[in-house]
């Protein structure tokens, strides 16, 4: 297969790029317009691999979506380009309903357009799959409770709302135009290559470096973890083996509270690296609780038993092993942390258009 990866020069695209490139013998087109979340270093194990191209678009942009269509002739489409920060979306919230509502709109038509010129066995065969979040669902007020793939949506940031507004368009582009589309939600991710404003990878930079550790609140709220090296896996199962109209969760059953999540944080590194910044006691001593953000959901919970039972799908990681890996990864990964800290990583960008040259993107 040829898939077409948008946003995949992003934490969970570039993962979804490298288990396909590493674990399979398709052939991925990049398609990233390369914002500050955009990493071109989080690809350089694969970026000299003759399976991989990359073409630096914008998916507002039709006429440039048009030409990657026209040139590469893709037999799947994995949505992942989206602006996903929630505090950012508070802020600013004119470039989520950009990229995530109209670029979603354009991609989709598109995407329909190619479709509808194919032969009736590659339009059988394609797929248009849809990366969501479970945040489109609002937040869980029993202990108990658990997202499925049919409870309604209720979203509660702008971030959330513009991501249920993408799903909604996917499924009427299914339902009026028959195209073969297929959306997963899934709960929160972590691990190698995320961009360091999240709360994992802004918690271990910060602690190496005697910062002080912001937990909203009183940091009860709770997610579920997910490592996203498993749910790349997950979203490759579902476009090659899931059921065209259908939605899938994807959660990693590892419900924990942000304050927990923060503990263990500091305890790994008390023991991977022991060496504190000058003035640092015990990492913990660096936590600061901050005043909560604006409708913060206190709880997600996923229930992932549709797609452990129809494809087959579950999680290798446990919390516990997934953050150490993650820890140790940020430690022996300094230069790309440094360099996403600093900024260099986006001067080294590319310029618009197509990039077939490998082994210039890092």
């Amino acid at each position: 297969m040829k898939i077409l990866v948008t946003g995949g020069a992003g934490f969970i695209g570039s993962a979804v790029i490298r288990h396909i490139i590493n674990n399979t013998n398709d052939s991925v087109v990049n398609v990233d317009k390369l914002t500050y979340a955009g990493n071109l270093e989080s690809l350089a194990s694969v970026s000299d691999n003759e399976r991989y191209i990359f073409e630096q678009v914008d998916i507002c942009n039709q006429v440039q979506l048009e030409r990657v269509f026209t040139e590469h002739k893709p037999d799947a489409v994995m949505h992942l380009a989206a602006e996903s920060h929630v505090d950012r979306s508070i802020d600013g919230p004119a470039a989520f309903i950009e990229t995530n509502i109209v670029g979603t709109y354009t991609l989709l038509e598109v995407a329909r357009k190619y479709w509808q010129q194919l032969d009736t066995e590659k339009q059988r065969s394609f797929r248009f799959h849809h990366i969501s979040t479970d945040e489109v669902f609002g937040d869980l007020e029993g202990t108990d409770d658990l997202f499925t793939e049919t409870t309604p949506y209720a979203p509660s940031s702008p971030y959330s709302a513009s991501k249920a507004s993408s799903d909604h368009l996917v499924r009427a582009w299914l339902r009026t135009y028959g195209l073969p589309t297929i959306i997963t939600n899934c709960s929160n991710n972590y691990g190698p290559y995320h961009f360091p404003e999240k709360l994992i990878p802004l918690m271990i930079l910060n602690a190496l470096e005697g910062k002080p550790l912001p937990v909203y609140g009183k940091g009860n709220q709770i997610r579920d973890w997910l490592y996203v090296e498993d749910h790349a896996r997950a979203l490759y199962k579902v476009v090659t083996e899931g059921c065209v109209g259908e939605t899938y969760n994807i959660g990693g059953h590892n419900e924990k509270q942000n304050i927990d999540v923060v503990k263990t944080i500091c305890s790994l590194l008390e023991e991977l690296a022991p060496n504190k910044p000058d003035g640092v006691s015990n990492y913990e001593d660096l936590i600061t609780y901050v005043k909560d953000r604006p409708g913060h959901d206190l709880r997600y919970a996923i229930d992932a038993s549709k797609i452990a039972k129809e494809l087959d799908w579950t999680p290798e990681e446990t919390f516990e092993t997934g953050l150490r890996k993650t820890v140790q990864w940020y430690l022996d990964n300094q230069v790309w942390c440094q360099h996403v800290q600093d900024g260099s990583y986006q001067r080294e960008r590319l310029g618009e258009g197509s990039l077939q040259n490998k082994g210039q993107q890092s």
